[in-house]
């Protein structure tokens, strides 16, 4: 971000804090304190059509009694509502591009490219061709969030008292918005597309390959088509674009057994999808109870059903497929006519629309958003770029990006609201079908003992090329012909070996007839559950032993690249003795232990020293260590060893041990300690921030939970480990499980669930992060709606 739109950003919050202050702080407290939800007691909402009740354990866990579903949409967008309307707004409003209305210049860069996307136009659009049961839940849902909003019962949020704005109305597009933020989180191709675009000019083929295994050799060639195109479009600019929370992410696991594999006779089926770690987080639980039937599990705010979870009759999780669903072309402009662009048929007009993106303290900017036969020209989002390419003389090719989560007749959302309501394998699967994007795999189990699993979405079927590099539009030659058609799709029914394993793993063999991807995960994850479940001890058969897999810190990708390292012999007592710790680790990330503190800390300078100097300008893209790359760069030898900017050549021998040195240094001056005494937690702690209240200087870390945490980037129990050059963030675990469940099909009220933080968006609620510690020990909650404990119960009435 540029410095003065923070200044600007943190003098508004500033002057929010001000007109707080006013009250007195003890005064300013007792007033927010308002801003908690009523727990008890009754309320009237004139949407419902009958009473419903609302109830609340020890952590703020709710359970809906509601005599129809309709009447359970509404009360699920009240309470929603009433623990996290600022995060509800927060979402559409990054989904809309109208972030910078309320924080100003900050985020102008950012809501600008969503303008671009049209991701609000496609939830638009996608609520228009709702169906008709689809779409009066969304209605329902969203009078329940415009109830609380109309009264609130006391103020607002504290982020709407800071930024000092209120909420508009709820709409139903403002839930499906969320489904397409998540589709852009979890579809990253187009920006590896720029990256190895931009490395592959200046690397051979060879160390492409090192970089991206199964690189065409071919590849250098095709870019050569294209290179002088690329030139002048702002490649690097639209590749960080994204802010870390909707930057593409990877890892998740889940895994199903059937009954002939558990105790209990009937499936085990556990989920725990890993994004980034924030507060709130991204899960809310709850359980819904209707005359027809029961909910259980996990809800985004802001959406009217269940993400994942049961229904009574079926349960279902979902991990990332990595499939390549994304495309960007080049495209020509016209030289005789700016406004149109080259087609195989000849040119052809922009279709054109204009934005007008309000800014807090600045004048509105007006865009004009070009769109080809593809998709939308992404590099006009980055207005200084394009701004300086007209100016000059004038665009002569622009890039647009061809992603099915951008069609106006994507039918996702129909397909959720579609499982919520299975209850068999045939309805289940039939639901699927119209899952478009993003492609996830989706495992699925039953009361009646059905297991499976299906990976749906529009996957494009393209004439020629892997999607690796941008690819000439102009031509028709990369052009998609359709999308893999549903029955190919992969998926399996009650398969032989009476498990599925999916942890961003491989999913189809090598004759598979169609083209997913080129990139697929290491399956380290799905290796070491598959570990798991082969013992023949019966640990593994009950849902503990699918909750201590879950929580498993063994990392076979540090077991992997372990015999690379100890080939080095350092010349000093405490090399040697660092080397002696990692020579008697078993690669378990515990935070106790010294080990894993020193591999990543080792690991991040030898990464540093063996690609900084080739890579340059685009090393940032590579600051987070890949093991297989760093395997393969080591067992080439010489070929990335040798530090290209100075003399003599440096060999691999060279680099471990400096690289070690260089480590134990910077240990030293953070953690003035013992070697044997340092502890991964000292370094790897899981922090939750708030996307704004942490950002206020001085008080920012009232708003965060920070906790030490296991794990590490390759482990089952994932502790995505940041490699930010602040020292003070280096190691931070940043991205992890947010929501943890383990299926009993044989009595679902058995099944166990838990999310980060907590319940509530309110700082100044007790279940804000109450659930911190217990996430990070591998504890878990029911839910069963038990009245027998202490409950809150309130009654909304119509």
């Amino acid at each position: 971000m540029r410095t003065r739109p923070i200044i600007v950003w943190f003098a508004r919050i500033l002057a929010g804090l001000v007109l707080l202050l006013v009250f007195g702080t003890g005064g300013a407290y007792v007033w927010l304190r308002g801003s908690l939800p009523q727990t008890e007691g009754s309320l009237r909402i004139a949407a419902l059509e009958a009473p419903v009740e609302v109830l609340r354990d020890a952590d703020g866990i709710v359970t809906i009694r509601a005599q129809s579903e309709r009447d359970a949409a509404v009360a699920l967008g009240y309470v929603h509502a009433q623990d996290r309307l600022w995060q509800m707004d927060f979402t559409r409003r990054s989904g809309a591009g109208r972030i910078s209305e309320v924080v100003g210049p900050a985020t102008h860069r950012l809501d600008r490219f969503m303008r671009t996307l049209g991701l609000y136009d496609v939830a638009e659009a996608n609520v228009e061709q709702a169906s008709p049961a689809l779409r009066a839940v969304l209605d329902a849902y969203a009078e329940g969030v415009n109830a609380f909003i109309a009264e609130p019962g006391g103020p607002l949020p504290l982020e709407f008292q800071l930024l000092r704005y209120r909420p508009e109305p709820w709409r139903p597009a403002d839930s499906l918005v969320w489904g397409r933020l998540m589709a852009l989180q979890l579809s990253g191709n187009w920006t590896e597309e720029i990256l190895r675009a931009r490395v592959a000019r200046h690397l051979t083929p060879e160390q492409v390959a090192d970089l991206w295994p199964g690189y065409p050799a071919d590849g250098p060639v095709a870019l050569a088509s294209i290179a002088a195109d690329l030139d002048g479009l702002p490649l690097r600019e639209l590749a960080s674009i994204l802010p870390w929370e909707l930057a593409p992410k990877d890892a998740s696991n889940s895994w199903v057994l059937s009954g002939d594999l558990t105790a209990s006779g009937k499936p085990l089926l556990a989920n725990d999808p890993h994004l980034a770690l924030s507060a709130p987080g991204q899960w809310y639980l709850v359980r819904i109870e209707t005359p027809e039937r029961i909910w259980a599990g996990a809800t985004a705010p802001g959406v009217p059903f269940l993400i994942a979870g049961h229904n009574g009759r079926i349960a279902w999780g979902f991990t990332t497929t990595h499939s390549d669903t994304q495309d960007l072309f080049v495209e020509r402009i016209d030289p005789a006519d700016p406004t149109r662009y080259v087609t195989p048929t000849g040119a052809q007009a922009f279709e054109t629309r204009k934005e007008t993106i309000t800014i807090l303290g600045e004048e509105p900017d007006i865009i004009t958003v070009r769109t080809t036969r593809h998709g939308p020209v992404i590099s006009d989002a980055v207005a200084e770029a394009a701004d300086a390419a007209r100016k000059a003389e004038g665009d002569h090719a622009v890039l647009s990006l061809a992603w099915p989560a951008l069609r106006p007749d994507d039918r996702t959302a129909e397909a959720l609201f579609a499982i919520n309501h299975a209850r068999s394998w045939d309805e289940f699967q039939a639901a699927t079908a119209d899952f478009h994007s993003p492609q996830q795999n989706i495992v699925y189990a039953d009361t009646s003992g059905t297991i499976g699993f299906v990976a749906p979405a529009r996957v494009p079927i393209r004439k020629r090329g892997n999607g690796r590099l941008p690819v000439p539009g102009w031509s028709g030659e990369f052009d998609w012909d359709g999308f893999i058609p549903f029955a190919d799709l992969p998926m399996r029914v009650n398969p032989p070996a009476q498990r599925v394993i999916v942890a961003n793993n491989k999913i189809v063999p090598d004759d598979y007839p169609y083209f997913l991807t080129a990139d697929w995960p290491p399956p380290y994850r799905a290796q070491r559950i598959q570990d798991f479940l082969d013992k023949t001890d019966g640990a593994s058969t009950s849902v503990e032993g699918s909750q201590a897999i879950q929580q498993d810190v063994i990392s076979l990708a540090a077991r992997a690249l372990l015999p690379f390292l100890l080939q080095a012999q350092p010349q000093t007592d405490r090399g040697r003795e660092a080397l002696d710790i990692l020579a008697n680790w078993d690669g378990g990330m515990r935070r106790d232990s010294p080990a894993p503190l020193l591999f990543y800390a080792w690991l991040h300078e030898l990464n540093q020293s063996l690609l900084a100097d080739e890579l340059d300008g685009d090393f940032a893209r590579f600051q987070r260590p890949k093991v297989d790359i760093l395997r393969r760069v080591l067992s080439d030898g010489q070929a990335w060893c040798d530090d290209v900017a100075t003399e003599p050549a440096e060999d691999c021998q060279t680099q471990l041990v400096a690289a070690l040195e260089s480590a134990l240094n910077k240990l030293a001056l953070r953690f003035p300690k013992a070697i044997g005494q340092l502890r991964w937690g000292d370094a790897h702690r899981a922090k939750f921030n708030h996307p704004v209240l942490s950002r206020i200087p001085v008080l920012g870390g009232f708003f965060a939970y920070t906790v030490e945490s296991d794990g590490g980037s390759y482990t089952v129990n994932r502790g995505g480990v940041s490699f930010a050059s602040a020292s003070g963030d280096l190691f931070e675990d940043v991205q992890g499980p947010g929501y943890r469940a383990v299926y009993d099909l044989a009595d679902l009220d058995n099944s166990r669930f838990m999310i980060a933080t907590g319940q509530s968006g309110n700082p100044l609620s007790p279940h804000y992060g109450d659930l911190v510690t217990r996430w990070r020990d591998g504890v878990y909650l029911k839910l069963v709606g038990d009245t027998t404990t202490p409950m809150q119960t309130l009654r909304l009435m119509p």
